[in-house]
């Protein structure tokens, strides 16, 4: 563990400017308040921020940020408060510790939810500062190394499932492949500990066999450029067992098929020796043809920069090659945290692209579960390259669509796309588009997302777009019914309802807008009785026990049943008064209530039938029915108002099937009786947005 004085000297000889006794005032803090805690290793809690801190010196991270390594725990597992960090070290070092402080609520969360709960909080301080990141990132690294300690293994697989599906693709989203090649490397471990040590082992037995190969073929190329002037540094080593790994899985190998376990790095001087060090590499040894990538001349949406190729070295031995300069080196290895070094002086911004995409995919994800894939799709994927008409370049996740393509253009084109051209011919939505094709997308003024798109679409924030336009289509006409519903509700109350009475009513169901009452009604998730009695308090007290359904009381009475004996209406059926009915009882249960022409009582049921008919209460059955609308505007209205012209109560509306140009719902309604039913549907089979309506 570095010592306090090491801490600020590493820190002072990057940035002499630095201010050493906050640093050193940051650094007492920690380790007074976490005290006598202790770590799953046995070591000193504190031990931890101030490892963190000290990789944040090996960025050359500027004082605020190392002060926000040593203190970013306290705030969750000491008493220290984030108003005694800026009381003691400023708002800058708070407003950091707060992004990286994890909610201690998180940790009681579903594995899930706790998940996309901590991605979501990241997130949205990253787009205030991504220092915030390197930070987590930094603290996600330390823990791995220290992960061996913990002695559940179930937490150790959460910790490195989480690891390898967040943490070390956001370092690589950021330009930090050093920690993303360790954090893969340490989850790997935990989540196939069999691969790797399989792969460790034969990666040893090669080491031990191969005389020095990689050093070998080092030196060749060394000599290879010298010779045509160029001066290099070249460096060679194995690939780390999870990328091997990872090629095993994607081409559906085994170890010994595959060829290219070795890779190369040349670091050059400039950008032009860069392109002729390639050039004597394709001239001496033969490259591989569509293994060839120029990360020079199109850097990644991460500022990654290099040259990359395949070589067939001797007759069978394939390497890769990464050639860049050592200005690309640091910041490829370190990514956005390489602008942060002091010496730089400019700070970044931290709002790239992607981190952009992401917050925007943070506001439009409807929960945890959905944030959390919509995320990994936006983060965890390889790239394409592909053009607008007018020349402007875009990155795509491999598999992307027109369709993804223009919501990575901007949210709003993607809304009103009808149609795409590629290389100008028309084409599909659906086609997926290739590296260097030239995506034109045609867009309709009142055109707006389907759902259907959520069929082929791949990026994270197409999904999310979509999502949310799909849901706020579907509020927007469940409100519609419930506005309807709501306008016979009304009718029912002893006093005539105004815009004072509904703004009353809001104010006590503890809602804010009328639409959100509209569609609580529409959704069948409020009462009528709560919606009268919110109008108009006290108008339902005199209300009889036959309208007492809505509470859980008894509405219906059934003949032919002893006194006391319970029954309920058949979910298969749905009987209601006017249906012909029976009753089956079975031994130790309560009467079970069906239509006579149930196609369950052809099944053989093993129980004592009854002969029943219906008594004098008869409110409160409900009838099921499947209605297919034409899909178009309007529709669903149409049969709201069908539904509060004949006085009924919708108790569940689902969606069930979306064929366009049709969509099905199923229906429950809360009926007086058989005619009131056949009533409502024959409304339903007169309307001309009603395709279909049958009783279920």
């Amino acid at each position: 563990m570095l010592r306090q004085y090491e801490l600020v000297e590493r820190v002072l000889e990057y940035d002499p400017d630095a201010d050493a006794a906050m640093l050193n005032r940051a650094y007492v803090y920690t380790v007074q308040k976490h005290g006598t805690q202790t770590r799953a290793s046995g070591d000193p809690y504190f031990s931890h921020p101030v490892e963190v801190a000290g990789l944040m010196t090996d960025l050359k991270l500027d004082q605020e940020t190392i002060a926000t390594a040593l203190l970013h725990d306290t705030v969750e597992d000491t008493l220290a408060t984030i108003e005694d960090i800026e009381t003691n070290f400023g708002p800058d070092v708070a407003r950091l510790v707060d992004g990286v402080t994890k909610l201690s609520k998180i940790e009681q969360m579903p594995e899930n939810e706790r998940a996309a709960e901590n991605l979501r909080k990241f997130l949205l301080a990253m787009s205030e500062d991504i220092r915030v990141l390197l930070v987590k990132l930094g603290d996600r690294l330390h823990n791995m190394r220290t992960l061996h300690f913990i002695k559940k293994p179930e937490k150790r697989l959460r910790i490195a499932r989480e690891t390898m599906d967040i943490y070390a693709p956001l370092a690589e989203r950021v330009g930090m492949y050093e920690y993303m090649r360790e954090m893969q490397m340490l989850a790997f471990a935990q989540l196939e500990p069999e691969a790797f040590r399989t792969i460790g082992n034969r990666l040893d037995q090669i080491r031990a066999e191969d005389g020095g190969q990689v050093d070998a073929i080092a030196l060749d190329m060394k000599h290879a450029l010298s010779e045509m002037g160029v001066t290099t540094e070249v460096s060679g080593r194995e690939k780390h067992p999870f990328s091997i790994w990872k090629k095993m899985a994607e081409r559906h190998v085994s170890f010994d098929q595959v060829t290219d376990i070795m890779a190369f790095r040349i670091i050059t001087e400039d950008v032009a020796d860069c392109y002729r060090a390639l050039g004597v590499l394709h001239t001496t040894w033969q490259f591989l043809p569509g293994k060839f990538k120029d990360y020079i001349s199109t850097p990644k949406t991460n500022g990654y920069r290099s040259l990359h190729t395949s070589l067939l070295y001797g007759k069978s031995m394939r390497v890769e090659v990464q050639i860049r300069t050592r200005e690309m080196h640091r910041t490829n290895e370190f990514g956005l945290a390489a602008h942060w070094a002091y010496k730089q002086g400019d700070k970044p911004d931290g709002q790239v692209g992607w981190l952009r995409d992401l917050i925007e995919i943070v506001d439009t994800s409807h929960d945890a579960e959905e944030l959390f894939e919509h995320t990994r799709l936006a983060i965890y994927q390889d790239r394409i390259f592909a053009f607008t008409p007018k020349g402007a370049l875009f990155q795509l996740p491999k598999g992307s669509t027109p369709v993804d393509f223009a919501f990575a253009v901007h949210t709003d084109l993607g809304a009103q796309t009808v149609g795409a051209k590629i290389n100008g011919r028309h084409i599909p939505l659906r086609t997926q588009i290739n590296n260097g094709d030239v995506v034109e997308i045609i867009k309709g003024k009142n055109s707006e997302p389907q759902l259907s798109w959520l069929g082929f679409v791949v990026t994270g924030k197409a999904r999310a777009a979509i999502r949310r336009s799909v849901r706020l289509k579907e509020y927007a006409e469940v409100a519609e019914i419930g506005r309807k519903l709501y306008d016979g509700i009304a009718t029912r109350v002893p006093a005539k309802v105004g815009k004072k009475a509904l703004r009353e009513a809001l104010k006590r169901l503890e809602m804010e807008e009328e639409d959100d009452l509209y569609y609580a009604i529409g959704a069948a998730k409020i009462e009528d009785r709560d919606v009268m009695e919110a109008l108009v308090p006290g108008s339902t007290a005199e209300l009889d026990d036959e309208q007492n359904w809505q509470r859980g009381g008894k509405a219906l009475s059934i003949r032919g049943l002893t006194a006391g004996v319970g029954f309920q209406l058949g979910e298969c059926c749905h009987p209601v008064p006017g249906d012909r009915i029976v009753g089956l009882r079975k031994p130790g249960e309560g009467v079970e209530v069906h239509a006579i022409d149930c196609l369950q009582l052809a099944s053989g049921i093993d129980a004592d039938w009854l002969d029943l008919s219906w008594g004098k209460r008869s409110r409160g059955a409900i009838g099921r029915l499947r209605v297919t609308l034409y899909d178009r505007p309007g529709t669903l209205a149409e049969m709201a108002g069908i539904f509060a012209q004949n006085h009924v109560n919708v108790k569940t509306l689902d969606q069930t099937q979306l064929d366009h140009p049709f969509t099905t719902y199923e229906v429950d309604l809360e009926v007086q009786d058989l005619p009131h039913l056949t009533r409502i549907l024959s409304a339903l089979r007169a309307s001309d947005s009603v395709a279909q309506a049958e009783r279920m």
